[in-house]
């Protein structure tokens, strides 16, 4: 099943075709140490914790006092896991 993206751009395209060439952990952490902030990185980082921690069903107290993550973001990331375009969930199933 295809998902309709609205994000979909050449430019996206571009960005994850190169993302798509990235063949080990080390080319990752030098592409995106390029690419993003230390903060941006750090940032997604986090929400891919708390999406992995809120698929376990844990508190969004645990997971505040566990991540740092504000309730805002776990409330946020737990939106996207309901009713986003399930990509944490492609994620996470892997």
């Amino acid at each position: 099943m295809s998902h309709q993206s609205k994000i979909k751009s050449n430019d996206m395209d571009y960005l994850f075709n190169s993302i798509l060439l990235l063949e080990t952990k080390e080319e990752c952490y030098r592409f995106f140490e390029d690419l993003c902030t230390i903060h941006e990185l750090k940032s997604l980082a986090q929400r891919l914790d708390v999406a992995r921690l809120l698929a376990q069903k844990v508190t969004y107290h645990e997971i505040a006092e566990n991540t740092g993550a504000s309730t805002a973001t776990i409330s946020r990331v737990n939106r996207c896991l309901l009713y986003g375009a399930d990509g944490y969930k492609l994620i996470l199933e892997k």
